[in-house]
């Protein structure tokens, strides 16, 4: 065999690309390509990256180490409310007690090799549940990107929008004159509210706030017009 450094060096690597290596588990030498061993760092988790942890989705009610459980094989990203996660990521680090800082803050779940597929989070609780533990989450946005995949990896990772993109508004019309406006915003958060009638002028009443996505506006007497939520 000739020295390596006498071969040509290749620096546009592709998928199908391949090097000689030894198998571990019986020292035979393999030919080992350079998607596959990319593939492996990513499920493994191998390459480092801050804030950022992997787990394969599984179907069995009790998730192993680097797993996680809990929605039906299918489902789409908006739907999942509780997640059972392991304690330990597919690459074996301890997630315990940084998951328990995040909670009250913002979690993007994304399926590897697909962006589109992700949702985003807010982490209402993390607590242990009989070895593994339970994560609890409200939806923030991006729940209607795809549906969630038996044996996929996904990447949880801690996100926040910039300013700009999370200071999200809402506008709603009542056409029909009313006393009473039922308004479902979905700013998942308390806004603040400005009300005109028909004339463009402003309009006070009682603002009663059901959730973080519903409130109801209840006026003395009955008009049609705006309300703007920010």
């Amino acid at each position: 065999m000739a020295r390596i450094s006498s071969y040509p060096r290749d620096l546009d690597v592709n998928d199908g690309d391949a090097w000689i290596g030894t198998e571990s588990s019986n020292r035979l030498t393999r030919n080992f390509t350079a998607a596959a061993v990319a593939k492996y760092l990513n499920i493994k988790g191998k390459i480092s990256i801050s804030a950022q942890m992997v787990f394969k989705f599984v179907l069995t009610a009790v998730p192993a180490n680097g797993e996680f459980s809990g929605p039906a094989d299918g489902s789409n990203m908006g739907s999942i409310t509780t997640l059972e996660v392991s304690g330990l990521d597919a690459s074996g680090q301890n997630t315990v007690q940084f998951m328990e800082y995040l909670v009250d803050n913002d979690i993007l779940i994304s399926k590897q090799n697909d962006i589109s597929t992700f949702g985003h989070f807010t982490i209402d609780s993390y607590t242990s549940n009989g070895g593994v533990y339970t994560l609890t989450l409200t939806l923030v946005g991006g729940g209607s990107n795809g549906v969630i995949s038996e044996n996929a990896f996904y990447d949880f990772a801690v996100f926040t929008l910039s300013s700009g993109l999370a200071d999200k508004t809402f506008e709603f019309t009542q056409g029909v004159p009313s006393t009473t406006w039922n308004i479902q915003h979905n700013l998942n958060k308390f806004p603040s509210i400005t009300v005109i009638d028909t004339a463009d002028t402003v309009v006070t009443g009682q603002y009663t706030y059901i959730d973080n996505n519903n409130v109801t506006l209840t006026f003395s007497a009955g008009f049609a017009g705006k309300a703007y939520l920010n």
